[in-house]
């Protein structure tokens, strides 16, 4: 039996959702890693940086691109002690300008995925997966990358069938 990773990146705070900003206890992301576990089993894993992104949305959405520009790794706070036990990574995040945030960049380059398979998904107010999947596999070629799963932001925190379903497809 293939055991299971759930790592993900998530932002608590200011969110943008439908259409204006709100603060959230808990980031849109970690409710779909949350019901991922609870589908297919596995062990969750929280992505963060040791340098917090402003509190403030529009002043982080302007650190994000300028990280994206100068594809910056941001330092994690920590790392598995070994990715080699296994198979199956599900990896969830924002899309931050078309991509995930540079920490997930960061994440993917640490470790050999050389054979285990990649399961994206994301939380996104309008642009779905954006060019997520195609940037991942760039970062990691040598996985299997799923084509992966795009939940709306404001409705995360009620998409636990949708994403259970589609969780345990693989």
């Amino acid at each position: 039996m293939a055991k299971i990773l759930i790592a993900y990146y998530s932002r608590k705070g200011q969110n943008y959702v439908n259409g204006s900003i709100k603060n959230l206890a808990k980031g849109n992301t970690e409710f779909v890693a949350e019901f991922i576990q609870k589908a297919v089993g596995g062990e969750l894993f929280e992505i963060d940086t040791v340098k917090n992104y402003p509190v403030d949305y529009t002043e982080c959405t302007n650190v994000a691109k300028v990280e994206i520009q100068q594809k910056a790794r941001p330092e994690l706070k920590k790392y598995l002690p070994n990715i080699d036990e296994y198979d199956k990574i599900y990896l969830g995040y924002p899309i931050w300008w078309s991509v995930p945030p540079m920490a997930v960049s960061t994440f993917l380059e640490h470790y050999d995925f050389s054979g285990k398979k990649i399961i994206p998904f994301a939380t996104h107010e309008g642009s779905g997966l954006g060019g997520s999947v195609s940037y991942i596999k760039k970062i990691v070629p040598n996985a299997e990358v799923a084509s992966g799963l795009a939940i709306h932001g404001a409705d995360a925190k009620n998409s636990q069938a949708e994403v259970t379903n589609w969780a345990k497809k693989f």
